[in-house]
């Protein structure tokens, strides 16, 4: 809306301009005044002002990789007194820390042995009952089931829906 009142107020004036629209001319003149001093600016966007260039310095030191709670934990070793929810909204300027996690193998594989062929070429759609039956071997091993009625028989005789699962295909003449 401000960048809108700079834009015509040389036409049409400030003060008809912010009749039309739902802002009162002090707040515009309030928002330029803040804009052309930074001094005038509230207490809490100067301190981010000079905490976004802690965090940056922070986290370039450290080589990048520092997330929020390092941050945090530097800026107070420091002697600087920041919340840490503060450094959290203040690494909105893009830093990102490097994530740490382990990688979860699940399948052991032999590549020794060839990969079984996709006969159905990922296309898991029957055009009638009976003609697709694949089976889920991912993590559990499964019963096969029709793709038709997308159903998989249980050991108690219910069945289930397998939009969960992630079959591997066999096609069935």
């Amino acid at each position: 809306m401000i960048t809108f009142i700079d834009d015509h107020r040389q036409v049409y004036g400030v003060e008809p301009i912010c009749r039309v629209l739902p802002i009162a001319p002090s707040t515009y003149y309030q928002h330029v005044a803040r804009r052309a001093d930074p001094a005038r600016r509230p207490a809490r966007a100067q301190r981010d002002a000079m905490l976004c260039g802690e965090i940056r310095r922070v986290w370039e030191e450290n080589f990048q990789v520092y997330g929020v709670r390092k941050v945090w934990l530097q800026l107070a070793r420091e002697g600087i007194q920041v919340a840490r929810c503060t450094v959290e909204r203040l690494k909105k300027l893009g830093l990102r820390g490097v994530r740490r996690g382990r990688f979860i193998r699940t399948t052991v594989s032999d590549s020794s042995r060839p990969c079984p062929l996709d006969r159905v070429q990922r296309q898991f759609k029957a055009e009638r009952p009976n003609a697709l039956w694949v089976s889920d071997f991912t993590l559990v091993a499964e019963e096969p089931f029709d793709i038709w009625t997308k159903k998989a028989p249980e050991a108690g005789g219910r069945s289930h829906s397998t939009s969960s699962l992630s079959p591997c295909a066999t096609s069935r003449s």
